[in-house]
């Protein structure tokens, strides 16, 4: 188990660019990427705050500038967490000013961007602040060794938008600190190494996974990092520079396809289908574990990973979510049932069912089409058998894992004793919760209604309103004088009809409580029909056609749709 301290202090420029701290960017950061706006408004906020006084700089007011986040334990080897954009624009700032101090002051800027190595005792150069791999060497060249910015200069055409940023925002810096004089430049630095100071949070602990937390929890501005995020710069910095160009691009390609929410997500179905069992330690951890673990339980490549794992698997999540499966090899109405199945089922139970969907879609496809719609028709009618029977999710969770054991150990997900399969206590329990008060069901009775009118009418309409709501036949309050009364005399026979599937109907409108209260001939006409007359759904039209509305009507018809729900989900 990794243990975590966190402490806290203020620190001085001088120290935060001394032997005290040897700053490295993790692989799992964002590349640098201030522009020249707020480099620039950095540097305006520093000339204000010296601007104008005959002061000495010990007598000019403290500048605070921000806080940053590190990983460091007394060593002073210490990761950025967060703070890398202002730590590297502070570097760039300080080369810049060497480079046009020409007294013995550009010396002594020089040990604040690194300490010199020693000839005799064979010890290197230690730069105070180290970036990412891919532009590590390009800052030490550029920016931190002497003359390097007169090299900068030179420079047209380079490979990244975090260099470009680099190389703009240094020379911006020339261009504007060009217009002070020598003793202004002077003054800067010893402000900025003197009166300027930042707050350092730093955290002592041994993995990945605390280090993603402690950067989500304090990092209030901009995007925090993910868990893609890290894995990918773990991953695309471990190969050659002539393959990591390729790979981040389709990296990024499929991010692009899912978008972020559904991507992050792939990372925990991946989780999910390799490890077949509930994450119970850092998200990191687990996925070197059971997912991608070179050596050990597989001996493939980070190239391998990704041609073969996360580019297939994508591109099978982006068919299931987005329902837009097709093949060449599939006949267009296979391909049409397919995907009407993952419309249903992305509407259910939050994507809990999407590792077993989708580790078998990735298997069978077209190859096998056909089992692929019997997988999926099962998988709806054990989701609904969740829902409607209340089971926790944590233990929906534990017979989802089942299931991905048992498909991969290629066993038939079709048998009787298959975790897909429901046992007769399991239909018993879920077809009495069906024949129940289903209304009161809120996450699921809508649903139903609309799987029950799809089958209905065969399969023929599809839902593309923008609102569908349920509504009672008998109202939930009606009024003391109205029909409905005479009807349904008493409170307990209002109560046994009220919310059951025979009495509701569905709507594409919002909900009207005036009319939900309308006597049933006014509220065909008025509130069930549309403009022609009929309503587009099947179970509606069939409530039209009766001439009233009473307790043995809502009877024979829940006799009748329940008969339907068997029939459709095989209870």
């Amino acid at each position: 188990m990794s243990r975590m301290s966190i402490r806290g202090s203020e620190y001085p420029i001088r120290k935060i660019f001394s032997d005290d701290f040897v700053f490295t960017i993790p692989l799992y950061q964002r590349p640098y990427s201030w522009t020249t706006e707020e480099s620039e408004e950095m540097l305006q906020d520093l000339l204000r705050a010296m601007e104008g006084s005959e002061e000495t700089i010990d007598e000019l007011s403290p500048y605070f500038l921000g806080s940053i986040v590190l990983i460091k334990s007394d060593e002073p080897d210490a990761q950025v967490i967060d703070g890398q954009q202002r730590l590297t624009t502070l570097t760039m700032l300080l080369s810049a000013l060497r480079s046009l101090i020409k007294s013995d002051y550009a010396e002594g800027l020089t040990s604040f961007l690194c300490e010199k190595g020693n000839i005799v005792t064979g010890t290197p150069t230690r730069y105070r602040l180290t970036l990412r791999k891919q532009d590590a060497n390009f800052f030490k060249t550029y920016i931190q060794d002497k003359n390097g910015i007169e090299e900068l200069k030179k420079l047209q055409e380079l490979p990244s938008e975090s260099q470009h940023n680099i190389r703009d925002n240094t020379l911006n810096f020339i261009n504007k600190l060009n217009d002070l004089s020598e003793d202004q430049l002077i003054k800067l630095a010893q402000f900025m190494m003197s009166r300027c100071f930042m707050i350092v949070v730093a955290v002592s602990t041994t993995d990945l996974d605390s280090a993603y937390r402690i950067f989500s929890v304090l990092n209030s501005r901009g995007l925090n990092l993910s868990y893609s995020d890290i894995l990918k710069a773990e991953f695309i910095n471990s190969m050659a520079l002539d393959q990591q160009e390729i790979y981040s691009d389709k990296w990024d390609e499929i991010a692009s396809l899912l978008g972020s929410e559904l991507f992050e997500n792939l990372f925990l179905y991946l989780h999910a289908i390799f490890a077949r069992k509930q994450m119970h330690q850092g998200m990191i951890e687990e996925f070197h574990r059971y997912v991608y673990h070179p050596g050990h339980n597989q001996n493939i490549t980070p190239q391998q990973f990704i041609d073969n794992t996360l580019v297939l698997y994508g591109h099978a999540l982006n068919s299931i979510v987005k329902a837009n499966y097709q093949h060449p090899k599939l006949t267009k109405l296979l391909a049409k049932d397919i995907n009407s199945m993952f419309k249903f089922l992305n509407q259910i139970d939050y994507g809990r069912w999407i590792p077993p969907a989708l580790y078998y879609f990735y298997h069978k496809n077209w190859r096998e089409a056909d089992k692929v719609l019997h997988f999926l028709k099962d998988l709806e009618r054990l989701v609904v058998s969740f829902i409607v029977r209340r089971v926790p999710p944590y233990r929906r969770m534990d017979r989802y894992c089942q299931l991905l054991d048992t498909i991969f150990q290629d066993k038939d997900p079709f048998a009787t004793n298959s975790p897909l399969q429901l046992t007769a206590a399991e239909r018993d329990e879920t077809l009495r919760k069906l024949n129940g008060n289903i209304y009161l069901l809120p996450h699921i009775c809508r649903y139903i209604l609309l799987r029950l009118d799809t089958h209905l009418s065969d399969g023929a309409v599809t839902y593309d309103y923008e609102v569908v709501s349920v509504e009672h036949v008998l109202p939930q309050r009606p009024a003391i004088k109205s029909q409905w009364r005479q009807a349904f005399p008493t409170r307990e026979i209002h109560t046994r009809y009220v919310n059951r599937l025979g009495n509701l109907v569905l709507l594409s409108r919002n909900k009207n409580s005036q009319a939900a209260n309308y006597d049933f001939e006014e509220k065909k006409s008025k509130y069930f029909c549309t403009e022609g007359g009929i309503s587009s759904f099947r179970l509606t039209s069939q409530v039209i056609r009766h001439k009233e509305w009473t307790p043995e009507i809502i009877k024979q018809r829940q006799v009748e749709l329940i008969s339907h729900l068997k029939k459709l989900w095989r209870l």
